[in-house]
């Protein structure tokens, strides 16, 4: 068994496929619906992203988020933000966090973790 791809929702599903495809360099698996996506690495094998619609709203500390991991954290964060993502001001962060806490146009919460840390 194995994890195939990880799930979001979003109010709108082509606005988040957009960020996330461009985010993760990830390609549509099939063509999108207005309710449904599922994207996957361009090259190579890797868990897949589906977003579905939802009304839900977004959760402040939500229970399941994505940790993107880099050796470039402030080129990526940098990145992401001019992609659309959002900083996000969270209270959480422990004393010499690798990690920034950010959220894509829909309001989901992920992290970008620096892989070079400690």
């Amino acid at each position: 068994m194995r994890i195939g791809t990880v799930v979001m929702g979003a109010s709108d599903v082509a606005r988040a496929a957009a960020f996330w495809k461009a985010a993760l360099g990830y390609v549509e698996r099939e063509p999108a619906t207005d309710d449904w996506v599922v994207l996957v690495p361009a090259e190579g094998p890797g868990v897949g992203l589906s977003l579905g619609h939802s009304d839900s709203p977004v959760q402040e500390v939500p229970r399941v988020h994505l940790d993107l991991y880099t050796e470039e954290q402030d080129a990526e964060v940098a990145r992401l933000l001019a992609l659309g993502a959002a900083e996000v001001d969270w209270e959480l962060y422990p004393e010499d966090p690798d990690f920034v806490v950010l959220a894509d146009p829909e309001g989901n919460r992920f992290c970008v973790i620096d892989t070079t840390h400690g």
